[in-house]
């Protein structure tokens, strides 16, 4: 690699966001699948929310583990090891004949997901020169956005012309050449310190993490006062802790907590958790809507959440939202673009009762916010992280989406069940939880906002 960068790092580019695009499509494709699995599989509303939360605990879990092994062992290695990891899980739900296997099946895939996540951006971040990195995670960004909103329209395409297990076969050949394209063409890059590896850290943050995003998802089944809720939110807030004491004691740590006084750094991260808390729980609650509240098909219901991704990658391929960024500067790209996503939410909830146009305007809405808001927040929190360290600084970004999202439809969920629960309508139920993920985005955008612009003020 020379200054200019590596000579290939826009194909480069091109291949890691192709390995994060399949990751990214089973965070969502299941939703549109839900009535098919209740059907052929006689899965309970336990078994639907094990199936879709056990792939975001696993990677959640391990994220920060996997960021740090990234760093350490070697970026490509991690993203090999991924890529197959990922494939065998698909393969393994795509045959899977009872729920038991299915939720096996997620969670495998989210050990190969973990790895897959952190190194992308840790990748895209070693290729390319400072100068470049904005551009770069702009098309990162907008990757992701693809991936989250394009799964239920991949999802309903396939089970119109398949059993539902194909939305997981169909993983395998894009893995396969993923594969041998990262074998090919990305170079190897670790941290040249080489730090000791951090056994207990990784331990404890594992633990910490799907404790606390078991927690989050046991809570709307059994009561958030249950024992089981309130002993396993226990556990996290310990072992976090003492996982936290530990990294600051030690010479090498996983997670340096020194990250934590960068005011640009905490107000990316508090961003990325409310945006992809309205975000992660208003998807899971439009895709239901659609379906049951306006009788959609699974097809039908996945092509009518394309605008959004659609949106984003217009606006982010084309290099408007990036020229947006840079004359408003990054705080005040954040604000504007979360609270566009806000009134996104807030004309699905408001203006849909009797048809489509509402959905419509809030995904234009939602899409243009994503563009503007997701690419600032991550080139914050990246470059606020020395970059040997970039794994970890991806595991950061992917840890606190993925609980984010966990969390969204987790208490989006809990808020449609107890509406519903009152007596009202399902359609009255799943409007409440939209307006409740749209104040979560906009308190998001103007706390990360505040954050980022004192950050700015002191360093100036």
């Amino acid at each position: 690699m020379t200054s200019k960068g590596h000579p290939q790092r826009w194909l480069i580019l091109g291949v890691i966001c192709l390995a994060q695009l399949t990751v990214l499509l089973d965070n969502t494709v299941l939703n549109v699948a839900i009535p098919s699995l209740t059907r052929e599989l006689h899965a309970a509303t336990a078994d639907i929310q094990w199936m879709i939360n056990a792939y975001s605990l696993v990677q959640s879990g391990l994220l920060l583990t996997a960021g740090s092994a990234a760093d350490r062992y070697g970026r490509k290695k991690m993203l090999i090891a991924g890529l197959a990891l990922f494939g065998a899980g698909s393969l393994a739900a795509g045959l899977a004949d009872t729920t038991g296997q299915l939720i096996a099946a997620r969670a495998g895939m989210g050990v190969g997901g973990a790895l897959l996540l952190t190194t992308t951006l840790a990748v895209a971040m070693q290729i390319f020169t400072p100068d470049e990195h904005p551009k770069a995670i702009g098309i990162w960004s907008a990757v992701n956005a693809l991936g989250f909103a394009a799964g239920p329209l991949i999802g309903g395409f396939m089970l119109n012309h398949f059993w539902w297990g194909a939305i997981f076969l169909v993983n395998l050949p894009v893995a396969a050449l993923a594969l041998a394209a990262v074998v090919v063409l990305v170079p190897e890059s670790k941290n040249p310190q080489g730090d000791r590896p951090d056994l207990l850290g990784a331990l404890l943050s594992t633990i910490g993490m799907a404790a606390l995003v078991f927690a989050i998802i046991s809570g709307p089944e059994h009561g958030w006062t249950s024992a089981r809720v309130l002993i396993t939110a226990a556990v996290a807030v310990l072992v976090l802790g003492a996982f936290a004491y530990w990294e600051s004691r030690i010479p090498f740590p996983m997670l340096d907590p020194h990250f934590f006084r960068n005011r640009r750094f905490t107000g990316a991260v508090a961003g990325a958790v409310l945006i992809t808390f309205g975000m992660g729980g208003a998807l899971f609650l439009l895709t239901q809507h659609l379906q049951f509240v306006l009788g959609y098909g699974p097809l039908e219901a996945g092509l009518r959440t394309a605008p959004l991704a659609l949106t984003v990658v217009a606006l982010n391929f084309t290099g408007v939202s990036a020229k947006w960024a840079t004359r408003l500067g990054t705080p005040v790209a954040v604000a504007v673009g979360m609270v566009l996503m806000s009134l996104g939410l807030v004309s699905i909830a408001l203006f849909d009762s009797g048809g489509y146009g509402g959905t419509l305007l809030g995904l234009l809405l939602i899409g243009a916010g994503c563009a503007v808001a997701n690419p600032a927040m991550a080139h914050a929190v990246m470059s606020a992280i020395p970059p040997e360290k970039a794994g970890v600084g991806a595991g950061i970004n992917g840890t606190l989406a993925e609980f984010g999202n966990g969390l969204g439809v987790a208490v989006l969920g809990a808020v449609l069940s107890s509406w519903v629960a009152s007596g009202k309508s399902l359609s009255a139920g799943l409007g409440a939880g939209q307006l409740v993920g749209a104040v979560a985005v906009v308190a998001g955008g103007f706390v990360a906002a505040g954050l980022l612009r004192r950050a700015e003020k002191n360093v100036a």
